[in-house]
């Protein structure tokens, strides 16, 4: 539900992945951005309306997105389709973090696009920023995304590991995802995701600056 930007171009995505999907919006001349391409149906209307999502084929879908600009019109359409129509995979785009909270105890799993873009600029302007990408529920072991230091740069990958104790689970290089080996060479511009525990943050933080030579 909802033919925007984000609408159109998960729609496309999940077309490329073999799916069949129905597309929702109250605006016809959205469909537009769905290209001549575009092999699913669409469906003018009110995405939390009974009649609109039936015609949309709800009853057969295994699962449902509410991506329009709207919150309430999200938040409606995904409890409409989680609780009348049993659909079990449900996601729903809201702008208000603390709407989103609420929704997640209701069950409704939500993207808070504001927060979560303003999050994802922040970690890129700062990447080496305090907050973790992610934290275990126990508050131990935290993900961290870091440009590969120069220091580091023509090193092993299990150089890095056995001097700063983390382990780093893959890499971007070049645009494109690598899942990294013992033997991997750090180049310059790579990006690095991996783990430590919290309380070694402080160590790596001094390996990473200092180089394999510090150890």
């Amino acid at each position: 539900m909802g033919c925007g930007r984000v609408g159109s171009t998960l729609t496309h995505s999940l077309e490329e992945r073999g799916h069949t999907t129905a597309v929702i919006d109250s605006n016809p001349d959205a469909f537009r951005r769905l290209g001549p391409g575009f092999s699913g149906i669409t469906v003018t209307g009110l995405g939390f309306d009974r009649d609109v999502l039936v015609k949309a084929g709800i009853e057969r879908a295994d699962a449902f997105a509410a991506v329009s600009s709207g919150d309430n019109s999200n938040i409606i359409s995904a409890r409409v389709a989680r609780e009348q129509f049993k659909v079990d995979n449900v996601v729903a785009r809201i702008y208000d973090p603390g709407r989103a909270e609420v929704y997640e105890r209701l069950g409704i799993p939500t993207v808070a696009t504001v927060p979560w873009a303003a999050d994802q600029v922040l970690r890129r302007l700062v990447p080496a920023d305090s907050e973790p990408a992610w934290r275990d529920q126990s508050g131990q072991v935290r993900l961290d995304q870091v440009y590969a230091p120069f220091a580091w740069v023509g090193h092993k990958i299990a150089a890095l590991e056995a001097a700063a104790g983390v382990r780093v689970a893959y890499l971007n290089r070049l645009g494109s995802g690598l899942i990294v080996q013992p033997e991997t060479v750090i180049q310059e511009g790579d990006y690095l995701n991996l783990f430590m525990r919290e309380d070694c943050v402080d160590v790596f933080r001094r390996v990473l600056d200092s180089g394999p030579e510090a150890d």
